[in-house]
């Protein structure tokens, strides 16, 4: 990264902004400004998220907000009510009460004497949701927005369910939003007030995986704020991006095709980060294209912005397996619309072990193989320890391993050696054939590249809930023996096969800990005959019309002084007891305490995570996740431990949680949940 200290605007800050909500509560904000803005008036951005601004991402936003302002925006980063040093209590995402509030910011800022009354909201996570959310509501001063990592659909592609499955991130990330919303605001801009505020939010906040555990159904909870409801709601500019080892992977080229307003997408090479901080790299630099975006949208510059193709992607080259890359090699293609008018869908048939030709089978073929043709699969709970997590943060390495060992629990088909390079740009799928011996089945389909030497790397891969088939609103439990059709939707890709290596489709039915299995293991038949694998094929000799570097270097203003007390601690460790025939994936995230210089603030967060089984007991998985957050300057102290334990049995889940709260050693707030909630066909 390069930092950039000579920009066009002389900026100042203002560290402690109070927005008053309609309501009287005030939310918290800092602001960049041009000095200039006092008799000139500047277009305002917002990025509006619940990850406290003071400390724990004061770092990250001082690298690009003061930048953005330096290029003569007003730059505001906001606390969410009930987070950081806003008042009230947050006690779950994307609620109407927090999109209100955004367009009450949004209000204010337009009103401010510095504003010229056009806004703009930005953001990567959650502040991509927020500004995705709050275009589809239409406030009158909002004139485009730059998101990056985020989602159209919360149900069917967030870190909840996929396919109808759970996910384990619906654990992991309730644990996160569990500690930060019950963490205290610094006394040193609120005041004596702390206190109060702090314990209305311990005494207000629970476990939030309960709210998103009752929901398994795709139901008005998730459709709220889902956009995919309803693409025509959003009426302004989109500049979306993502990468292709995040979990969010999908959600760009969806909103290229159905959007119907001005749009460019961006998929890299990254996990869960914005591009200019991209892992793996190439990182880019993208707060130059946000700059002209925002010139072009809030300033109405003539700047060609909207030249050139809809999407530029990385279209990786094949790499050995590893839990973390530091660069993906791979080279830059573009698209001139989505969906692309180069890209085909080729359609393989499945035979016994094989990926067959995509020509159309013979008739001797297809009278050979017969509907009686079929091979089965019963996983054991070991497929998926190497998975890597849903959403990868490229640290701890948390990328998928080598699926060989994935692979002896799967069912496998595979391509004999490719004779020329093979590239794909889109969404895999896999049309299935099938039946199940239980009432509640899933399926696991993995596509990956195989090397000559045997190595497997994940490409991609998708879930299906077999009850969730034709429906995740009304699921069906499985007839026992019935034969189905069902299609697996993999996530979005850019890969590049070459010659030599094989592609390898792999079915499992459990997937653990990266999806919760269903309650009893359950026996799967395929009729490969009549079942398919469809791949996305961007034609090799197409010309990508994009020059090898579209992209300048990554920059940005330099990062607020911080210096590091203790080590960080990453671990992420896969265990098994062969006498017990106990297993388990242990991770530790552990942030070390950090002194924020300007402030005299130390701060630290530790998570930890555990996923267990015993043998091949589909009742025995069980996941946890502690977080401990620590705040201290002086004589002030304060600790936040939230534990979440959820288990299950062939009929119920089981939340068992705890939120502790101290002041010192002292322990002034605990307090216990122990909930049931039904499976529901999960």
């Amino acid at each position: 990264m390069r930092y950039v200290t000579n920009l066009p605007y002389d900026t100042k800050e203002e560290e402690h902004v109070r927005i008053p909500m309609s309501d009287g509560v005030q939310l918290s904000a800092r602001l960049w400004r041009p000095t200039s803005s006092d008799d000139e008036p500047v277009p305002a951005v917002l990025e509006y998220i619940p990850y406290r601004k003071r400390d724990l991402t004061s770092v990250r936003d001082s690298v690009h907000h003061p930048y953005i302002a330096g290029h003569g925006y007003a730059c505001v980063r906001v606390d969410v009510r009930g987070t950081g040093d806003s008042e009230g209590v947050l006690k779950d995402e994307y609620l109407e009460q927090e999109q209100a509030d955004a367009e009450e910011v949004l209000a204010w800022l337009a009103e401010q004497p510095w504003c010229d009354g056009r806004t703009g909201m930005m953001g990567i996570s959650w502040g991509a949701f927020a500004a995705l959310q709050v275009a589809a509501r239409q406030p009158p001063s909002l004139r485009a927005i730059v998101i990056a990592s985020f989602t159209d659909d919360r149900h069917a592609d967030d870190m909840h369910y996929m396919g109808g499955a759970m996910l384990s991130d619906n654990l992991a990330e309730a644990g996160t939003m569990f500690a930060y919303a019950t963490c205290p605001p610094d006394p040193a801009v609120v005041g004596d007030r702390w206190r109060d505020m702090w314990h209305e939010r311990l005494e207000n906040t629970g476990p939030w995986v309960l709210p998103w555990l009752r929901h398994q159904r795709r139901d008005d909870y998730w459709r709220h704020a889902s956009v995919s409801e309803n693409y025509q709601d959003v009426r302004c500019p989109v500049l979306a991006s993502s990468g292709w080892a995040d979990g969010y992977s999908n959600a760009v080229t969806r909103l290229l095709g159905n959007l119907d307003v001005p749009r460019k997408g961006l998929i890299g090479p990254w996990s869960h980060k914005f591009p200019h901080l991209g892992e793996p790299g190439p990182a880019i630099g993208y707060l130059q294209e946000v700059v002209r975006w925002w010139d072009h949208w809030l300033k109405g510059v003539d700047n060609g912005v909207m030249d050139g193709p809809m999407l530029h992607t990385w279209m990786q080259d094949s790499v050995p397996p590893s839990t973390s890359y530091e660069e993906r090699p791979g080279r830059w293609v573009a698209e001139p619309a989505w969906p692309s008018p180069y890209i085909r869908p080729v359609t393989y048939p499945l035979t016994r072990h094989r990926i067959g030709s995509p020509d159309p089978p013979s008739e001797e073929t297809a009278a050979g193989e017969g509907d009686g043709a079929a091979m089965t699969v019963r996983s054991p709970l070991s497929v998926g320890q190497f998975a890597g997590k849903w959403a990868s943060y490229n640290a701890p390495p948390d990328l998928p391993y080598d699926q060989r060992e994935e692979d002896g629990g799967s069912l496998v088909f595979e391509t004999e050696p490719l004779t020329e390079r093979l590239e794909i740009l889109g969404s895999p799928s896999v049309e299935l054939d099938l039946s199940a011996d239980e009432p509640v089945a899933m399926v696991a389909a993995r596509l990956s590249d195989v090397s000559p030497d045997g190595a497997a790397t994940r490409v991609t891969y998708g879930l299906l809930n077999l009850t969730r088939r034709d429906s995740t609103e009304d699921p069906e439990p499985l007839e026992p023996g019935r034969r189905y059709r069902a299609t697996v939707h993999l996530n979005g890709v850019a890969q590049a096969f070459p010659p030599g290596h094989r592609i390898r489709l792999s079915l499992s039915t459990s997937y653990w800990p990266l999806a919760w299995p269903p309650p009893e293991a359950a026996l799967l038949s395929v009729h490969e005959s009549s079942s398919t694998l469809t791949l996305p094929v961007r034609p090799t000799d197409e010309p990508d019309e994009v020059p090898p570097n579209p992209f300048d270097e990554p920059e940005g203003t330099a990062p607020l002084a911080v210096t590091r007390l203790t080590p960080l601690e990453q671990r992420w460790d896969v265990k098994r007891d062969l006498i017990g025939y106990h297993a388990a994936l242990e991770i530790v995230k552990d942030q070390g305490l950090i002194r924020f210089d300007g402030i005299g603030l130390d701060a630290g967060r530790r998570a930890y995570e555990r996923y267990a089984t015993v043998a091949d007991d589909f009742t025995s998985v069980s996941g946890e996740s502690t977080w401990t957050m620590r705040f201290r300057r002086e004589d002030w102290d304060i600790r936040v431990v939230t534990h979440t334990r959820l288990s299950c049995d062939e009929r119920d889940f089981f939340v068992d949680a705890t939120l502790d709260g101290y002041e010192g050693d002292r322990r002034v707030f605990s307090r216990t949940w122990n909930e049931t909630v039904p499976r529901d066909l999960l």
